[in-house]
C-alpha cells in the first residue's frame, strides 16, 4: 500500500506533465486557448484593483504543493509564468513582487495553521493558495476538508490579503485512483461563501486535453512538456488574476 501511495505521489507531485511533440499541422493552434467560461469568477479582488489604481507594488503569495513547481526549473514554472505576465499586462509603474511557499505534503487543515504567520511576514496583497491534492491523495474526509479551508479563506480575509484558490491538477491517469470530486465540489462551496475567486486548474488542463493540446495521459515524463503547461497555466491565472480585480484597459499597459 504505501510504495503504491508512493507511486502515486510521484505522478501527482512530480509532473505527470508529457506529450508527445506537437504536429507541424498543429502549429498555428494556441495550446494555452482556455474558453471564456473557465476564466469566469464571481469573487472580486478589490485590494489587487486599488493596489494597481495607486500605483503601489503589487505583492503576491503562492502557497501550494510540489505542483507549484519544476524540479530544478523554478523560473519555467507557473508562479514564475504569472509573474512575468502580471508584469507585462499591468501598468510599468507597478511593481510585481511573488514569492512560493512550498508545503509539499501538508493537508489543507495542515497550511491553513501556517497562513497568517505568512501574511504577517511577508505582507502579500494577494495569496494564491493551491490545494486539495494531499488531501484527495490521502483521502481525507472531504467535510473535514471543506472545514479547513473555509478556516484558512477567513483568516487571510482578516489578515488583509485578497484571496485566489486553486483546485488540483488533472491527470487521466489517477482518475482511478483518487477522486477528486468531493474536493473540488468542496473548494467550490467555500469559494462562492466567501466570494473568492476560484481558478479551475482541474478543468482547464482537463479541456487541454481533450482538445488534444497536451496528451496527459502519456507515460512518458518530459521536462519540456511541463514547462509548456506551467506557462499556460501562468498566462491564464494572470488574465483570471487581472479580470478579478476589474482592472480596466486604462490601468494596463
Amino acid at each position: 500500500m504505501k510504495s503504491a501511495w508512493t507511486m502515486l505521489g510521484l505522478m501527482l507531485l512530480g509532473g505527470f506533465l508529457t506529450a508527445a511533440p506537437a504536429r507541424a499541422e498543429d502549429a498555428a493552434k494556441q495550446p494555452c486557448d482556455v474558453p471564456a467560461y473557465l476564466l469566469q469568477s464571481d469573487g472580486v479582488l478589490k485590494r489587487v484593483e486599488e493596489t494597481v489604481k495607486k500605483g503601489q507594488p503589487l505583492n503576491v503569495l503562492v502557497v501550494g504543493s510540489r505542483s507549484s513547481t519544476i524540479p530544478a526549473q523554478e523560473a519555467s514554472a507557473y508562479p514564475a509564468k504569472l509573474q512575468a505576465a502580471l508584469k507585462e499586462r499591468l501598468p510599468a509603474a507597478v511593481t510585481v513582487n511573488l514569492s512560493v511557499e512550498l508545503q509539499p505534503s501538508k493537508t489543507a487543515e495542515d497550511a491553513a495553521g501556517t497562513l497568517v504567520k505568512l501574511v504577517e511576514t511577508k505582507r502579500p496583497t494577494l495569496v494564491i493558495w493551491q490545494t486539495g491534492t494531499v488531501d484527495a491523495m490521502r483521502s481525507i474526509d472531504p467535510d473535514d476538508f471543506r472545514s479547513a479551508v473555509d478556516e484558512g479563506v477567513v483568516a487571510l480575509q482578516n489578515a488583509g490579503a485578497d484571496v485566489v484558490l486553486v483546485n488540483l491538477q488533472y491527470s487521466p491517469r489517477t482518475e482511478t485512483m483518487i477522486s477528486a470530486p468531493p474536493y473540488l465540489d468542496n473548494l467550490r462551496v467555500v469559494a462562492q461563501q466567501h466570494e473568492v475567486p476560484l481558478f479551475d486548474r482541474f478543468a482547464i488542463m482537463r479541456y487541454w486535453n481533450e482538445a488534444g493540446d497536451f496528451d496527459l495521459f502519456s507515460t512518458s515524463h518530459g521536462v519540456e512538456l511541463a514547462k509548456q503547461v506551467h506557462a499556460c497555466l501562468g498566462r491564464a491565472l494572470s488574465k483570471f488574476v487581472i479580470d478579478a480585480a476589474h482592472l480596466e484597459p486604462a490601468q494596463q499597459n
